[in-house]
C-alpha cells in the first residue's frame, strides 16, 4: 500500500496525469457551478410562490449554502463520477509508464463505459449511505462515531470503484472478474479509506481521485503478478 503510494505520488509530475487533473478538477468544479445555478433558480421559484415575492437574495444565499454542503459531503460522489470517465487515460498513464507490457494488451473501455460506471458508482454511494443514514445519526452522540461509520461505508465503495476501474481495461465484462484481478478486501478497504481520508482534506481533494486510480493500478497489478507466480 505505502509503495503504491509513493510511486502515485512520483507520477503526479506526468504530463498525462497532470493533463487528466486538471480535467478532473475543471469538470468536477463546473458540475458543483451546474448544481449551484439550479438550486438557486428552483429556490427563486419557489419563494416567488411565497409572501416572499422578491425572493432573490433569500435564494442566492440558500443555493449559496447549499453548493458549499454539497461540496463539503458530496464531493467524492461528484470526484469519482467524473474520474470513471476519464479513469481509463489514468490507468493508461500508469500501465504505460509501470506496466507496459500490461498496457500494450488492454483493450480500453472507452467513455460510455466509463460514464455508465460513474453512474453505478454514484447511485451505490448514494443508496448505501441513505442505508447507513440512521446508523450515522445514533452514532452522533459519541461524537467521533459517525465519521468513522462515514469513512468505512465509504471506504468500501471506493475501493471497488477503484479496483473496477483497473480490471475494466482487461476483461470484457466486471461480472465474470476473477480472483486474479480482486484485491483482497483488506487492502482494498486501506485504498477506500486512504482516498476517502484525501478527499476529505481541502485543496488535496483535488488530487485525490486521481491518486486513488494510480494506487489502484498498482495494487491490482501486483496481485495479478502475485497469483500468476503462485499458479506456477
Amino acid at each position: 500500500m505505502i509503495d503504491a503510494f509513493l510511486l502515485s505520488i512520483g507520477q503526479l509530475s506526468d504530463r498525462r496525469i497532470l493533463s487528466l487533473l486538471l480535467k478532473v478538477f475543471i469538470i468536477s468544479l463546473l458540475l458543483l457551478a451546474v448544481f449551484g445555478v439550479g438550486a438557486y433558480f428552483l429556490l427563486a421559484w419557489i419563494l416567488s410562490l411565497t409572501a416572499l415575492n422578491d425572493g432573490g437574495w433569500w435564494a442566492a444565499a440558500a443555493a449559496a449554502i447549499i453548493t458549499a454542503l454539497t461540496a463539503i459531503f458530496l464531493f467524492r460522489v461528484i470526484a469519482i463520477f467524473v474520474l470513471n470517465i476519464f479513469s481509463d487515460d489514468i490507468v493508461d498513464a500508469v500501465e504505460a509508464q509501470h506496466y507496459p507490457s500490461r498496457s500494450e494488451l488492454a483493450k480500453p473501455p472507452g467513455y460510455m463505459l466509463g460514464l455508465k460506471m460513474g453512474l453505478a458508482s454514484v447511485g451505490r454511494a448514494i443508496g448505501y449511505n441513505l442505508l447507513a443514514s440512521p446508523i450515522y445519526v445514533m452514532l452522533l452522540i459519541t461524537g467521533i462515531g459517525a465519521p468513522i461509520a462515514f469513512f468505512a461505508v465509504n471506504a468500501i465503495l471506493i475501493g471497488r470503484d477503484l479496483q473496477d476501474m483497473v480490471a475494466a481495461r482487461h476483461i470484457g465484462d466486471l461480472a465474470q472478474m476473477d480472483e486474479k484481478w480482486r484485491i483482497n478486501k483488506v487492502t482494498r478497504f486501506g485504498l477506500g479509506l486512504t482516498t476517502a481520508l484525501l478527499l476529505a482534506v481541502p485543496f488535496v481533494n483535488f488530487l485525490a481521485p486521481v491518486l486513488g486510480a494510480a494506487m489502484a493500478t498498482h495494487l491490482v497489478h501486483k496481485k495479478r503478478e502475485t497469483a500468476l507466480e503462485e499458479s506456477n
